[in-house]
Parts: C-alpha cells; structure tokens; sequence
C-alpha cells in the first residue's frame, strides 16, 4: 500500500549498502593494485556490484509480488466465501478441513473457480495509486513520512491514505465480491466490471433495489477503520522488524571489524543483509494485521455482500452453490448477529485459509533465505590479507 515509517533515509546507506559498496570496492582495487599477491579473481567492480543488486531487487519485487498476489490469491477467495457463508456448518478454522473442498472445487469446476476477481485486485491497486498520487498533488498532504517528520505530518500523512481509501471503497467492495461469486451461477466479470459495478454502487444506479442492500454511506466508516488500522498495524510492524534488523546488523559488523580489521578486507553488507529483512518485514507486518483484523474484516465483507444477490459456493463440501441472504441494519447488528448465532468463532470463519496463505508465503521466504545465503556467499568470499614474506617467524 505504500510506506509508512519505513523510509528511514539516514540508515539508507547502511541498510542497502549504497555507500559501502563503492567505496569498500574502490579500497579492494587500490591494494590490489598495491598487493599483487591478492587474489584478482575474488575482486569485482563497483558497476558489476551495482548491477548484480539492481537485478537482485528486481527479482525480489517480482518474487514478492507473486508471493503476496498470484499464489495467495486461491486463500483469500476461500477465506472470502468462508466468511460471507453465514449458514456454512464448517467454520474452517484450520486449513486442514479446507482441502477436500478446494479438490471438489477443482475437480467440478476447472482450476480457475479459484482465481476468480484476480485480475480486479490490481485495478483496485491502480485506483488507490492514482487516487493517492492526484490527492498528493493538489494538497499539501505528503505520500511519505520518516521517523524525523513531525507530528503534524504523520497527521497529513494518514489523512492522504484515508482519502485514498475513501475513494476507492466502493471499487474495493466490487472487488471483493467478484472474488466470490459463483463461476457456475453467474457470467465471468469483465477487466473493467470492477469500475463499473463501483461507480454504479455510488450512483445507486443498475443494482438490485432491494431494501437489505446498504447504501455506500454506511459502509464507508467501517471500511476506512479497516483499512487505515491495517495500514497501521503492518506499517508499524514493518518498521519495528527493520529497525531491530538493522540494528544487530550494525553490531555485527563493529564487533566484526574490532575482532578482524587486521586481516579483513572488506566487511561489506551481503545481498541476504540488504534484501532479506525486507521481505521478513513486509511478512511480518502482513501476518500481524490480518490476524488481528480477521474478524473486523469478517463484519465488512458480509455487509458488502448484503443485498447483491450473490451466490458463492458451497465451502461446506465444494459441490453446488449457495445464496446469500442476510438482512443486517449495520455494522454493530451484524456483530451482534453474527456472535448470537454462529458464536464468537463465527467472526474467524475461513481463519484456516489466512494460515494456509502464510504457511506458503513462510515457505518461499525459507526458499528465498536459502538462495540469498548462497548467493552472498558467491559474491562476497572472505577476502583476508595473505601473511607477508618478511614478517618474522618463531623458531622452533
């Protein structure tokens, strides 16, 4: 969604070894010029560093990308249709029950029923990004703030992202009811339907008039809390992770040039330090918003769906589908509702498809950990001074 906190432009250098880099490479040219028994082979030029990084960090946004959006998005289409199933028997509170109703899924209606809306997540991501650009823009408001801004910019800040959530609220509910409605009961959304079916919802024009729908106007308060409190929640984590990160990196490295600088080289930031903490940050700060919104998140969706004749399909076994008909006044009655008749556990139903997200997000971060340890090692060889021909020896 964007950055919060974390531009912390005075440890830029030393996270992403921006300074370090060039300099530790200009320091290894010149002894080994000096030296001619250093090993020229191990050496590497500063732009053959820079560009090694630059290709790192473009496979890494890719990796993260895929990560986040195209694997994860089968368990939010199942969380999704979980949470709105308000007559669903199976809470799927773990992802062990949603197995045989992901293969019913598939087996039934092709390996796509659970990439439906995909293409919608990221017109709602273009809508925010642009939204939030043109406000910037024409306000004064900032789009990013560090630890140094003072009060009154984080305020300006968090005002920017909560009108950008603002405008993009009714596109986030079409958005999120594409991602569950039935394949089999209703026609493929197009690439635009999203926009369309979000302007309609503001205008009150082309949808169903029925007096269970919610005008957007009361959907906008619960949305924006939402929202704006996981921007919140993963922008402090984010920063909290990267800041203890870089902080035992710092110690390491002073503990490493007190103990080495004699026959060290060039203590230089490794790949898996530059990149890495990134990705655990952004995991971490991810996993923490989620579980703690997951019922808030549980209240809204169902309020979205209210209304709009959708049917989903049926998460208690996989086969056929369901309607869904709820007639809540509001927010707190849906709570209410929700607690009366389904029990707290009601509010985490599909839980088990949020753990199966990040239990495969965990699994490429261990993958991800494991080649840039490798690839540190390759690029970053122990360089250590050769013992010099002149200097004396102990007899024996």
């Amino acid at each position: 969604m964007g950055t919060f906190i974390m531009n912390d432009t005075d440890d830029t250098c030393l996270m992403y070894g921006n300074r370090g880099a060039g300099q530790d490479v200009d320091r290894t040219k010149d002894e080994v010029n000096q030296d001619p028994n250093i090993d020229r082979s191990r050496t590497k030029s500063g732009s053959q560093i820079d560009q090694i990084h630059k290709f790192a960090g473009f496979s890494i946004g890719l990796s993260s990308i895929f990560a986040e959006q195209v694997l994860s998005h089968p368990c939010i289409v199942l969380r999704r249709q979980c949470q709105v199933h308000h007559n669903g028997e199976w809470f799927h509170l773990t992802p062990f029950t949603l197995f045989q109703v992901m293969l019913n899924m598939q087996s039934h209606q092709g390996v796509t029923t659970l990439w439906k809306g995909f293409g919608s997540v990221f017109v709602i991501k273009g809508i925010f990004m642009v939204s939030e650009t043109v406000i910037s823009e024409v306000t004064p408001l900032p789009k990013e703030v560090s630890r140094h801004s003072s009060l009154k910019k984080y305020g300006e800040h968090l005002l920017l992202k909560s009108l950008s959530f603002l405008v993009t609220s009714p596109f986030y509910a079409a958005s999120m009811i594409e991602t569950i409605q039935s394949d089999i009961a209703s026609e493929k959304p197009g690439v635009f339907d999203t926009i369309k079916e979000g302007l309609t919802r503001i205008m009150g024009w082309g949808m169903p008039q029925t007096t269970r729908l919610l005008p957007m106007w009361k959907l906008v308060l619960p949305t924006l809390t939402f929202r704006l409190s996981h921007y919140l929640i993963t922008s402090v984590a984010q920063y909290t992770v990267m800041s203890t990160i870089r902080s035992e990196q710092r110690e390491l490295r002073d503990h490493s040039l007190e103990e080495h600088s004699a026959d060290v080289l060039n203590p230089e930031a490794t790949i898996f330090d530059i990149y890495f903490p990134e990705l655990l940050a952004s995991f971490t700060g991810s996993l923490l918003a989620d579980v703690m919104l997951f019922p808030l998140e549980t209240i809204i969706h169902r309020l979205y769906v209210q209304g709009t004749r959708t049917i989903i399909d049926n998460t208690d076994t996989g086969l056929g589908v369901i309607p869904i008909n709820t007639n809540y006044e509001g927010f707190t009655d849906c709570f209410q509702c929700i607690v009366k008749e389904e029990g707290i556990f009601g509010l985490y139903k599909g839980f088990g498809a949020l753990v199966l997200q990040f239990a495969i997000h965990a699994s490429l971060l261990r993958i991800a950990k494991y080649l840039f340890e490798k690839l540190s090692q390759e690029l970053n060889p122990p360089k250590r001074r050769p013992i010099s021909q002149s200097s004396p020896t102990k007899h024996q």
